[in-house]
């Protein structure tokens, strides 16, 4: 395994003994879903294949209960309407629930109109079928900026109390590498943003906020890291992961490009082992506890 660079390298059982609590969050969305395979996978054809899903939420919570920790699932709509009782499930377990919209399409090829109708949508879903109370948002495929201002009215006037939407990087299919790092108010109005974390290192925001670079880093590298943020931040840090990640077993879309595919199966077989070892070395929470300092009505 590849050493942790020595600009990296926490001191010993640092990550360990930390006692900043994280937010620990799950994209709750099927394979077919993600952005990588939109051109390939047409929606019109979301119905006929076969869910994965449920069974791999199943997994993450019964993860999830054996480290003892709780988390966000920013779910969507579409999911929620035919796995209701996984829903039912998350909440029973004592987890967030929150939206992640309703068919994961991105807000930047939306207007303000079909934005508020689509979380709105999603909401109304989420709340019927678990029968609590959804106050956080996570925009597909991290598809809102600093430069969609409309976008943050849209959330507060459908009732939404956060987003955790941008992702302060240079990326070719998302990012806003000028955002603030930290949680603030896009606005005048009480909605607040949660930046995906990023570490800042030799004058570039670099992620570590999970996701595909989590399968990317060896996971020395990854701990060492997060470290740093905790000694250099002193302040919790935000991860996110999706179902489909520990689910090396999903079909293969062949008609994906090279760039797709790599990104999409990288380290599969080796993530829910990743995230167990992560779930012990690091304290995880709810994002509505972690940052509910800011929430409070």
């Amino acid at each position: 395994m590849t050493a942790a660079p020595s600009s990296l390298r926490p001191g010993p059982d640092a990550a360990k003994h930390t006692v900043v609590t994280n937010a620990l969050t799950v994209d709750v969305e099927d394979y077919f879903h993600v952005e990588a395979f939109a051109q390939v996978v047409d929606r019109s054809t979301w119905e006929s294949i076969a869910p994965r899903v449920e069974a791999n939420v199943d997994r993450i919570l019964d993860m999830f209960a054996r480290a003892g920790v709780f988390g966000t699932f920013f779910t969507l709509g579409w999911v929620a309407e035919r796995q209701p009782v996984m829903v039912r499930r998350i909440v029973e377990a004592g987890h967030e629930l929150a939206s992640h919209g309703y068919g994961h399409g991105r807000v930047d090829r939306q207007d303000a109109a079909g934005f508020a109708a689509d979380i709105r949508r999603a909401r109304q879903i989420l709340e019927d079928v678990a029968g609590v109370s959804v106050f956080g948002y996570r925009a597909p495929t991290f598809s809102i900026t600093r430069r969609m201002p409309w976008a943050f009215r849209v959330l507060e006037d459908e009732g939404y109390r956060y987003s955790s939407s941008v992702f302060p990087v240079r990326h070719d299919l998302y990012g806003d590498p000028g955002a603030p790092r930290e949680a603030f108010r896009p606005g005048d109005g009480a909605l607040w943003e949660i930046p995906m974390t990023t570490l800042r290192l030799f004058g570039r925001n670099l992620p570590v906020a999970g996701g595909g670079y989590f399968r990317l880093m060896p996971y020395a590298v990854y701990r060492a890291a997060l470290s740093r943020f905790h000694r250099t931040q002193d302040r919790a840090a935000l991860f996110y992961f999706h179902p489909w990640e520990i689910d090396p077993d999903q079909p293969r879309i062949a008609a994906a490009g090279p760039r797709a595919r790599f990104r999409h199966y990288l380290n599969l077989s080796a993530m829910a082992g990743r995230l167990e070892r992560l779930l012990q070395d690091f304290a995880w929470d709810r994002v509505d506890r972690v940052f509910g300092h800011l929430l409070a009505p």
